[in-house]
This record gives C-alpha cells, structure tokens and sequence, in this order.
C-alpha cells in the first residue's frame, strides 16, 4: 500500500539503450504514462520517472526517443536520469555500490523491467533491472565481479514495493533489443524472486539457471515456491496475427499456428530457441509443432497447449511454459 497523498512515488522503467519498446529491449511508453494517469486520478502527485541507460549510452537519448520529456511536460512529472544524479555509497555482503538518491529516496518505488534474454545472465527481469540504479562506474564493477553476485547484492539495497512486468515483445536473446518475441502479456506482483522465476519457466529456464535468482532467494529477498504461489490471471490470451522477425523467423520455421495465442506462440517460440541452444532442433526431422485454437477437436503428432490437446506429444497449459514445451520436445 502506498502511503499519504504526498508520498514520494518513483517509477524505473528499463531503457537500457534508445530504443522503441517494439524492437523488445525497453517498457513499453503507454504502461508508463497509464500508471501516471491511475496515481494522479487517484489524488497522487508527487511522481518522478528515473533511469540511467547502460554503460556508453545516454539516458537523455533514451528520454527524448521514447518521449518522455513531453510526458514531464503533460503530467507535471519530475524526470531524472540517475547517471547524473547524487549517490550513496552502500554495502552489502562484501560489495560496496553506489545507488542512485532518487531511488534510495523513494517512498514507493515501482519497477517496470522488461522480460526478456540477456547475452550473459539468459534473462533479464525483476531483480537485474534494479542496475539501472547504479552509478557507471558501479555497473563496471558488477561486470567485473560477474554480474551473479552484485544483483542479488544490490536487491538488498534496493527493494521495490511493486513490480508491474512489460512482457509484450521482449527481445529473445539481447537486452538490447531487435529479437522481439510478442506476447502481448503483463505480470505484477511484490516478490522480484518469484515474478523472476514464473518468468525464468515462460523463457524456458529453470530459475537454477539464473544464478541471481537462487542467490537472491538465499538472502532473503523472496520465494523461488512457484508451485505454491497464488497467480490470479485478470484475462486469457486472444488468437492473434502472429508475426515472426529476426532470428525468430528461423525458429519459426518449425511451428504450424493456426489462430494462436501471442503468449502461446511465444513460449513455443522460447522453448525452441532452447531446444535449438542444445543442438537438438534436428530430432524434429522436418515435423512441425502445432499451435492454436484452430487445431481443436483434430490430430496431430506434436502440438502445444490445451487447444492441440489431440496430439500425440503434447504439453497441458493455457498457455503452457516454455519450460514444459522444452521438457517435451526433448523426449521426442
């Protein structure tokens, strides 16, 4: 709950680079200006959006593509790029950091970290969007002490109230963006380690496989109990146009959708780019996996979800994980 009217809110999205949400590497702009127009409709005007852009780019560039300065101007908001904000020089286990004020400050601190790949850590989510906090020189740091330790570190510094996930069209492999993989599905919840690992199982991961995540769930920064975590779905995917870009036009050479789900799609497109890592896409020897509403009620040999639930190598869910899609293929 957030506190009085007067309460300092902060909002962190990801814009890791200047780019559009499109190309799957930052939140999407109209998640950031809905959450305004809810805290101002709801008597809350004390709102600043802060983030500081990777290593070599800048933030401003991030700013001015996405439009959020004509956001500032609309909503009356504070914008603060936190490279060029003032630090605070903070511990934890063994890592000294520096953390951005804005957001140390924050009386509510919402994240909006984009689910998608990452070249090093295979994911990025909750709990690695938190480096955007960082001074440049910290972020060096975390590279040089290998990324793993220093995030799970830094969520004890740094604990968000809320955690509102933009899972629209993350990128598949880089957190750069230029993979977008549509899904067209948000999450939300309060504990970054299990938002992280629901989202580790939708890319096709184990949460093991994220080193930060276990480490962060040792600390004591949340629960990896996935299978007893209490998820309320607000709506069901819709069939939608399914388009295929990039690298994942090879991937998709493999499926067969007929009026699939975005979210279904997607964790099949994940769970191939997976299966495709391991070296194993050949055991599908020209076989196609289908995908949809329209394959109901008919046969078929391998196929995903509860609509192709007529095939013989088949995966429950509605959508099912990405994880689950890859356990099956794998037994093919």
């Amino acid at each position: 709950m957030i506190g009085d009217r007067d309460t300092g809110i902060v909002i962190k999205p990801n814009l890791v680079v200047p780019s559009k949400p499109e190309q799957g590497a930052t939140t999407h702009t109209a998640i950031i200006t809905a959450l305004i127009e809810y805290l101002q409709e709801n008597g809350f005007r004390n709102i600043t959006v802060a983030e500081g852009s990777w290593v070599g780019s800048e933030t401003e560039d991030a700013f001015r593509l996405n439009g959020y300065y004509r956001i500032r101007d609309r909503y009356g908001v504070k914008l603060v790029d936190t490279k060029k904000d003032r630090f605070r020089k903070l511990t934890y286990d063994g890592l000294t950091m520096e953390v951005s004020e804005t957001m140390l400050s924050a009386g509510f601190l919402i994240n909006l970290p984009v689910l998608k790949g990452h070249c090093q850590t295979l994911m990025t989510c909750c709990l690695k969007n938190m480096k955007g906090c960082l001074s440049d020189r910290s972020k060096r740091d975390f590279h040089r002490w290998g990324l793993m330790h220093p995030i799970a570190a830094l969520n004890m510094l740094v604990k968000p109230s809320l955690h509102i996930i933009d899972s629209i069209s993350g990128d598949l492999d880089f957190e750069e963006g230029g993979n977008p993989v549509e899904t067209d599905r948000m999450l939300m919840g309060t504990d970054p380690v299990l938002l992280d690992t629901y989202g580790a199982s939708l890319m096709g991961f184990s949460p093991e496989d994220i080193e930060y995540i276990p480490m962060a769930a040792e600390y004591g920064r949340g629960s990896m109990d996935i299978e007893n975590a209490v998820i309320t779905e607000l709506n069901k995917p819709e069939a939608g146009n399914i388009r295929a870009t990039g690298a994942v036009s090879r991937l998709a050479a493999h499926t067969d959708p007929d009026m699939a789900c975005s979210a279904c799609y997607a964790s099949l497109i994940h769970a191939l780019k997976r299966l495709d890592e391991n070296g194993e896409t050949g055991k599908l020897r020209g076989r196609k996996v289908a995908c949809g509403q329209g394959w109901r009620g008919k046969k078929m040999e391998i196929g995903t979800g509860a609509c192709c639930s007529g095939s013989e190598h088949s995966v429950k869910g509605c959508p099912p994980s990405a994880a689950d899609i890859l356990a099956m293929l794998e037994k093919l």
